[in-house]
């Protein structure tokens, strides 16, 4: 057997342990910059759930409430 063939072999179990291993782990956390070999595994990262969006009668009371609260805060910087 041809001494690449065996690396090849050796190489793909490599590959199969890795996995495993990562699999009984679970997924890790990767920061910053991807690795540049693009048969590297990456583990999915969890999208973040949003909540609610607010509707426009919520928005306009935001904004009345926000309105007169600056106001207030005005009048008191004043005095």
């Amino acid at each position: 057997m041809p001494t690449e063939q065996i690396v090849a072999l050796l190489i793909a179990e490599r590959d199969r342990l890795n996995r495993a291993i990562e699999a009984l782990q679970g997924p890790l956390r990767r920061r910053g910059r991807p690795p540049k070999n693009p048969l590297a595994v990456a583990s999915p990262v969890p999208e973040k759930k949003r909540g609610p969006k607010r509707t426009a009668a919520q928005n306009k009371a935001h904004s009345e409430r926000m309105k007169k609260y600056w106001a207030a805060r005005k009048k008191q910087a004043k005095e």
